[in-house]
């Protein structure tokens, strides 16, 4: 049959339309695909190289090294030593039993660091290296190491610890490292990856913790190739990271390393500060201990013999510890009141050996007093009446305000662990505080630093120094960081009247060379050395009605604990003061018994930077101080070898 021409037409037309249409639609499909595979070749093709290679490219931290740490000769007081270990992969030691108790017999392992050591192996995957003995001399891995192809997958490997050589001397000033903690963690605000490596150590205490940013450095990166289940095949690249920051200290490790020892068995600390630049020189606290044992891993009973001592050997007395003054603070109540006028150097006090106030009676620590007694003769001999005399007179808010210019009730900012700010009280701290009003046998008490005030040795010392130089000397214990100097502590005058500490200087001078001052037996002979300085003794305990009736009626005859403290602060020398000193004795009794000896002793050290000559003592301590010279341990400049290195 014949189609109709038209029909035919109109067909074509329709069939042109829809072969236009689907045509157009390919064009699209295949310009959407083409556009598509253009983003992810060429626009997207970094993003998903970086995909693919994360399935077999890991990163990994490099533990930077830390800083160390050096004396102010540079002699070094933190170190980082090489710490050689075994690690074992698994799968590569086929029989893990035969493999260790090989081993054993080439190193020392104990049996149980033996069983702790499997334990850890079967732990992890079979290709993980598994530490199973660190901190092991070069003679022991020589041994592993001549024996490899008896000792299939085992390795030595070497990396960094940390090292104290003075060990004892400096570890109240130091501190120590350690593994971090998930509470190290919980209560730093420190986003950096090295905290999340397992084992990594970060500063404890001490300066090691007060520094840690400065000291740990900045990570490296190792990049490593590894297979889908994630074992290491080789190492692509690796960039280093930054080491930590070295610190110079201003401390003299010879003449701390002599404080540490002439405190000897005491419970006791001592300070010595440059009277120029405020420079710690040396900050000794006794007992002390090794701060080595924290970083290796400190075993249960060397931690609990440290813990239960009753002198507490991890304790740093000489910033943190905070006793009442005593008569050391007896030069804060004389300037207080000699700069408001209301009294003068020459008018005196009569002392009968006790004086009632507010209907209390206040005693004298002569029992017979000190009769007519002025500024000078009061510090001499220590009277207690004056001082309870002329604060009633000058109020408890002028001394508090000179106690603080003197540098007593502040807190230093060093980086030292819990640095006592002490206690200059005032009115308005006890109505504060304490919710009551002040007394005057609150001012009474202050007067002689008993009551309410509290100071540190590091203050006591501070204060020694403002007193010699009239200058607001400021303590510092760092005195370089990468060996940019850090500012003086020389600080700016005081505004105190020069008279005024002219007459106080030479009243601690005639305390410690006059034949009626309280230190006169622990003075110093050498001319050119001579020292001012002042005895304390701070009451811990009154002798209870109970302890009369039993027949204890002094100090000595009482448990050790409720004795009272013994202090002494001086600076030297006199004429042309280089350093100030101070020193307390916890239960040690009187300071002139107890701290004067020592505080002496350390301050010759001290001036001659070596071992003073016998001359520079009185007579009487000769023979005893030339037997405690030939006793105490030999100084060396050499660096004490660790035991990994000995």
């Amino acid at each position: 049959m014949k189609q109709n021409p038209k029909t035919l037409a109109d067909g074509h037309a329709k069939f042109s339309r829809r072969a236009l249409i689907f045509g157009a639609a390919q064009v699209g499909v295949l310009g959407i695909l083409g556009y598509r595979m253009r983003a992810l070749q060429l626009e997207q093709a970094e993003e998903f190289r970086l995909l693919a290679e994360e399935n077999r490219i890991n990163i990994r931290l490099l533990p930077p090294s830390r800083g160390l740490v050096f004396d102010r000769q540079g002699r070094p007081l933190a170190e980082n030593e090489q710490n050689y270990r075994i690690v074992i992969v698994r799968e590569d030691a086929g029989d893990v039993d035969a493999v260790l108790s090989y081993l054993a017999q080439l190193i020392d392992m104990p049996p149980e660091r033996l069983e702790r050591a499997r334990e850890d192996i079967f732990k992890h995957r079979s290709f993980v290296p598994v530490t199973v003995a660190d901190r092991l001399s070069w003679d022991a891995i020589a041994r592993v190491s001549a024996n490899a192809p008896a000792l299939p997958g085992i390795s030595a490997e070497v990396g960094l610890s940390r090292y104290y050589p003075r060990a004892q001397d400096t570890a109240h000033i130091l501190g120590y490292v350690g593994p971090v903690s998930d509470y190290d963690l919980s209560r730093i605000d420190d986003q950096d990856p090295l905290l999340q490596i397992p084992k990594f150590q970060i500063g404890k205490t001490g300066v090691e913790n007060k520094l840690e940013r400065s000291l740990r450095g900045s990570a490296g990166i190792r990049r490593i190739e590894v297979n889908a289940v994630g074992r290491v095949m080789r190492e692509l690249d690796r960039e280093e990271g930054l080491p930590g920051d070295d610190i110079q200290l201003t401390i003299d490790s010879k003449l701390q390393n002599y404080v540490q020892t002439r405190l000897g068995g005491e419970s006791a600390s001592a300070v010595v500060i440059d009277c120029e630049t405020g420079d710690l020189l040396a900050i000794g606290s006794a007992p002390s201990f090794d701060p080595n044992l924290f970083v290796r891993g400190i075993s249960v009973s060397d931690y609990s013999a440290l813990t239960e001592n009753k002198y507490r050997p991890l304790r740093n007395k000489a910033a943190q510890g905070a006793y009442p003054p005593g008569s050391t603070f007896k030069m804060v109540t004389a300037i207080a009141a000699l700069e408001a006028g209301v009294v003068d150097s020459e008018e005196t006090v009569w002392c009968g050996g006790h004086s009632d106030i507010a209907g209390n009676r206040f005693h004298c620590w002569k029992r017979g007093g000190h009769g007519h007694t002025d500024l000078h003769k009061s510090l001499t001999e220590s009277c207690d009446i004056y001082y309870y005399d002329i604060a009633q007179r000058v109020g408890i808010d002028r001394i508090a305000e000179t106690a603080r210019k003197l540098g007593l009730g502040i807190k230093y900012d060093l980086p030292m662990s819990a640095v006592a700010s002490g206690l200059a009280p005032d009115k308005e701290w006890k109505r504060r505080v304490r919710d009551a009003d002040w007394r005057i046998g609150d001012t009474v008490n202050a007067s002689i630093g008993q009551g309410y005030v509290l100071a540190s040795p590091l203050q006591l010392a501070v204060m020694s120094a403002r007193l010699a130089t009239g200058r607001s000397v400021t303590p510092r214990l760092v005195a370089r960081r990468n060996g940019v100097a850090e500012p003086s502590g020389a600080g700016e005058d005081l505004g105190l009247n020069e008279n005024i500490l002219r007459r106080i200087r030479k009243a601690m001078y005639s305390a410690t060379n006059a034949r009626k001052g309280t230190a006169y037996g622990s003075r110093i002979i050498a001319e050119d050395f001579r020292m001012a300085g002042k005895t304390g003794t701070t009451q811990v305990r009154r002798i209870t009605a109970e302890e009369r009736a039993a027949g204890i009626t002094k100090n000595e005859d009482r448990k050790w604990e409720h004795r009272d403290h013994a202090l002494f602060v001086n600076f030297a020398p006199f004429d042309n003061p280089r350093i100030a000193v101070a020193v307390v004795v916890e239960h040690g009794g009187s300071g002139s018994r107890a701290a004067a000896p020592i505080a002496r002793d350390i301050t010759l050290q001290a001036l001659y930077g070596d071992t003073p000559p016998l001359d520079a003592y009185p007579a009487k301590d000769r023979e005893l101080i030339r037997q405690r010279q030939e006793t105490f341990p030999q100084w060396s400049e050499a660096t004490p070898k660790s035991p990994t290195q000995a």
